[in-house]
């Protein structure tokens, strides 16, 4: 099993409507995507920043919950 960083920061983010797609980018010199989610209407996903991930991001309409506080995406 890898040692994986898991005391990064968590996000909820919950799909207001269809089709929300969310990446993850990776850390490093070479931002790359490295991993893409899709969200219908009403679903939730939890999802934590590690030692890999750096950023994320999310186009379509979204409810975005972090200990910075809530924001919406997609307006």
């Amino acid at each position: 099993m890898e040692n994986v960083n898991t005391s990064g920061e968590y996000i909820v983010i919950k799909a207001l409507d269809n089709g929300v797609n969310i990446s993850g980018l990776t850390r490093g010199r070479d931002t790359k995507f490295h991993h893409t989610e899709k969200l219908d209407r009403g679903e939730v996903m939890i999802a934590q920043f590690t030692e890999q991930t750096s950023a994320m991001k999310i186009k379509g309409r979204a409810r975005i919950f972090t200990a910075h506080g809530v924001v919406e995406s997609g307006d």
